[in-house]
């Protein structure tokens, strides 16, 4: 009898013991075990701190560097931090090329030179890709608001803050007056004739006109009224047509106008969003855009379209980048390079302003496939505007925005 209660006891406990194990399991199970697994798959980023999108695997996907890792930015990695002298995707030198006040730089005659406006002595000077710099003329020109240089890059209209307007021949020294009242100039392919806008008092008589390079035979091709701030005077590099203006449609819909010298009915062209600034390809064949609107968070957003005579709107696209086409520059027909701002806050589309102390990074971009790849980081917090290629394309040159300064990618 004793042997069967001490029997019965230690099947007891044995159950007792087994039946903790199975609880303890089963409650390391439901509760502790979810904790260390490893988490489940997530949708992919759709955007990164650069602004810039990441897309699908396709058309559009963002390429890493050739060399991949290597000279890649790291987290928390300073600018200027082990520098490669060739862009390959990561931090890049950007070496200035001159200390001044920049303005307004141009590609020299020579593909290879940059002439820009020194806004500190008022000269205009050419600088070499190597730093050294010549003055283009003696002449000193106070306070030039704003300057269009010729296809050859001889002569340029330059404004002034009160209405005056010239023409410069920085060959020949010649310079012409041009009147008050016109305004916003831009020169045709061959230099020969300038499209601008002849704005006066009265809404009646203001007119989008077209005038010769030396002030003479001004004649009118379309009437402005008071749409004055939506016309853009821009000549095709195929001289198809001499400007571009915009009528809305809604808050985030305009349509865009082409308008030639010979009252030819060209077809128009839809634009998702407003704040439209245009760019042309290098044979006019194309126009690259930039447009802001809510489906962006009113930040700048990049369009290409054709816009060639029937092709005109066709083939529109999104490039998936949030940038403006002033930050960009054609290399060829197919590809482009922009800098693309670190980080834009909602509504920078509508306030540029916001982005002005905003670091860029240079991407490479296909318009025809829309793969986009990083080409540069720069060695310093440059907010890069103008951006010029040579025609080598062994360099890219951009201007500080912040201070001015003129420097260089070397892109191979």
């Amino acid at each position: 009898m004793v042997n069967f209660f001490l029997n019965k006891k230690f099947l007891f406990a044995i159950g007792f013991i087994l039946t903790v194990l199975v609880l303890g399991y089963l409650i390391y199970s439901l509760f502790f075990k979810q904790a260390v697994q490893q988490p489940a798959e997530t949708e992919p980023a759709t955007s990164t701190t650069a602004g810039l999108p990441i897309a699908p695997y396709g058309a559009g996907q963002v390429v890493a560097p050739a060399e991949t890792g290597a000279g890649l930015p790291q987290e928390g990695a300073k600018p200027g931090a082990g520098a490669s002298a060739i862009a390959r995707g990561g931090i890049t030198q950007t070496p200035p090329l001159n200390q001044a006040a920049s303005f307004s730089a141009t590609l020299a005659p020579n593909g290879s030179d940059l002439q820009y406006y020194n806004k500190t002595d008022g000269k205009f000077y050419r600088v070499s890709k190597d730093g050294e710099a010549t003055a283009l003329s003696d002449k000193i020109f106070h306070q030039v608001e704003s300057v269009k240089w010729s296809p050859d890059k001889n002569k340029a209209i330059l404004e002034y803050p009160d209405g005056a307007n010239i023409v410069y021949d920085f060959a020949s020294g010649e310079q012409i007056t041009l009147p008050a009242h016109w305004k916003d100039f831009d020169f045709s392919p061959g230099g020969r004739q300038i499209v601008m806008k002849s704005i006066g008092l009265d809404p009646n008589n203001r007119w989008l006109s077209v005038v010769n390079s030396d002030g003479s035979k001004a004649q009118r091709v379309e009437a402005l009224g008071d749409k004055d701030d939506t016309v853009y005077p821009s000549w095709s590099p195929n001289g198809q047509t001499i400007a571009m203006y915009t009528e809305g449609i809604d808050f985030d819909r305009q349509e865009v106008f082409f308008v030639g010298l010979n009252n030819e009915n060209f077809k128009s062209m839809e634009v998702e969003g407003r704040g439209f600034q245009p760019k042309w390809s290098p044979a006019g064949e194309q126009l690259l855009y930039s447009v802001y609107s809510s489906q962006t968070d009113l930040k700048p957003a990049l369009w290409i379209a054709n816009s060639q005579g029937e092709n005109i709107g066709s083939g529109r696209k999104s490039l998936n980048i949030e940038t403006w086409a002033e930050k960009c520059v054609f290399a060829d027909s197919a590809n482009l390079y922009c800098a693309v701002p670190e980080k834009l806050e909602e509504g920078a589309g509508l306030f540029p302003e916001m982005a002005d102390n905003t670091r860029d990074n240079l991407y490479k971009i296909d318009v025809k496939t829309g793969l986009k790849k990083l080409v540069a980081v720069p060695d310093g917090e440059y907010n890069m505007s103008n951006l010029i290629i040579s025609e080598n394309g062994q360099y890219l040159y951009f201007t500080d925005k912040t201070t001015g300064n003129l420097r260089k990618i070397q892109l191979k």
